[in-house]
């Protein structure tokens, strides 16, 4: 980056240093958010990115972050922990420290709202992509397994399809631990076009995902870090919270919400082998 300095306008050479002076901020910062911290316009954050070779200041989030991987990759000292299993055990060690932490952002006006939608929506329509695919596909089971039918599509375009034919009658529920997803925040706004309520649930409250929804249930990840989310990817605290909003959900519907949980446990039951 340090030998494109050169070839840059001076306001672009003011975000490349920034950029070079403080790499982990610039992880964590949005181009608002670095723009308004050199002083200049964040139109110059997003042409800066472009001019280093990037599409974008994304992008360039991403691959400072990588870098930063690359940094911190050295092998760590002989300890407890050098071994699978002591690594294991650190990690749940530290997840479960700072799982409060997690779980600092929910309001009970957030939830009321996320389920009360949910109940009363006449058609579910769950959006995740990436490694939030899979928690989108388990809240979605979990949703017809609580009596509240649910669909969730796999292919990008089938969900904006999908999302557009909606209705003011329906929900759409987003899931993104980036929060950054190019494809669930295309969706939500499918969504939002045809009427319907757009959920969310996200690690981030400033993100297009969060902005995009009615509705957003916020999870910081474990050391509230977008660099975390990058290099891990971890979806831990979403699932858990997704989890128990399925019983959330049960308990507010009541007799219907039971019935609906002996039938599956009925299912369930038949499925087991000895």
């Amino acid at each position: 980056m340090l030998s494109l300095l050169p070839s840059l306008q001076r306001t672009e050479q003011r975000v490349a240093e920034a950029v070079v002076a403080d790499p982990g901020g610039t992880v964590e910062r949005t181009a608002q958010e670095l723009a308004d911290a050199i002083g200049v316009g964040r139109t110059t954050v997003v042409r800066t990115a472009q001019s280093l070779g990037y599409d974008g200041y994304p992008q360039l989030r991403v691959a400072v972050a990588q870098e930063l991987a690359l940094r911190r990759s050295a092998p760590a000292p002989q300890g407890a922990e050098d071994s699978p299993v002591g690594e294991i055990r650190a990690f749940a060690a530290r997840f479960s420290a700072n799982l409060g932490h997690s779980m600092s952002a929910l309001t009970d006006e957030a939830v009321a709202a996320f389920l009360e939608t949910l109940d009363e929506a006449e058609r579910v329509l769950v959006v995740g992509n990436g490694l939030s695919g899979p928690l989108g596909l388990d809240l979605m089971l979990r949703l017809n397994a609580a009596g509240r039918p649910a669909e969730q599509l796999m292919d990008p375009v089938a969900q904006q399809i999908s999302a557009r034919q909606l209705g003011s009658a329906s929900a759409c529920v987003a899931i993104s631990g980036s929060g950054a997803s190019r494809a669930t925040v295309v969706s939500m706004r499918a969504a939002r076009d045809s009427g319907a309520r757009v959920l969310a649930v996200t690690s981030f409250a400033r993100s297009p995902v969060a902005d995009a929804a009615d509705v957003v249930l916020v999870i910081p990840p474990a050391n509230d870090s977008f660099h975390d989310e990058l290099i891990h990817t971890s979806r831990a605290a979403l699932m858990l919270v997704n989890e128990q909003l399925v019983d959330l959900l049960i308990a507010r519907r009541g007799g219907r919400g039971q019935d609906a949980r002996a039938a599956s446990l009925s299912v369930l039951g038949g499925s087991l082998q000895e």
